[in-house]
């Protein structure tokens, strides 16, 4: 973002941290992984900061840094490691909602780049055309895995709702989850449009 340019990089840090962590941790599914992965980041970046703080969008620097950090083959070892030493059990995070916890776990059923491209289009509200440049993708690319991602996500996040909110079955899904605004006209739990020929 433009207006991070130029920040000093403990203001940056206090500005920037929880956001990014949040994102983050939406991409991965672990709150460990993602605070691991983000503080790395922010070291790199502050090694760098000189450079860094000049980035059209330093904030964006630092969240591509984690992601990519989280999905390296030796921390994908890893994961595989204590995922299995934790069976089937879901991760605790304190302070989060039912609706954000159903959130999360609905993207961990769809595949890594369908649900890197969704937190970036619809949660953080980057362009098709940032996410592209961001992931290193087409932008025909992005599109399919928005809509095949929107469309693997939504059975996830119906059968979520339907657990954790009382009554939700009955009077539809419930609200999303804090820091999700979908568009006017969304889908309140995938943040799809209805089809127009203009969503992307």
């Amino acid at each position: 973002m433009a207006e991070q340019r130029g920040l000093d990089f403990d203001d940056f840090y206090a500005a920037t941290y929880r956001r990014v962590v949040g994102q983050v941790y939406l991409m991965t599914g672990s709150m460990a992984e993602a605070e691991d992965c983000v503080q790395e980041a922010y070291a790199r970046a502050w090694q760098r900061w000189a450079k860094v703080s000049r980035h059209e969008a330093p904030e964006a620097w630092v969240r591509t840094v984690s992601y990519r950090l989280s999905v390296s083959a030796w921390r994908k070892a890893v994961n595989r490691l204590s995922a299995h030493r934790r069976g089937a059990a879901g991760e605790e995070v304190p302070g989060l909602s039912p609706d954000h916890l159903a959130l999360v776990a609905g993207l961990r059923k769809i595949s890594v780049e369908q649900r890197n491209a969704i937190v970036l289009h619809h949660l953080v509200g980057l362009s098709v055309q940032e996410v592209a440049a961001q992931t290193d993708s087409p932008v025909g690319t992005v599109k399919a895995r928005l809509s095949r991602g929107r469309k693997a996500l939504s059975p996830h996040l119906t059968e979520q709702w339907d657990e954790t909110a009382p009554g939700a079955s009955a009077v539809g899904p419930a609200a999303p989850p804090p820091g999700v605004r979908p568009a006017s006209g969304a889908h309140p739990a995938t943040g799809a449009r209805p089809a127009t020929g203009k969503e992307f």
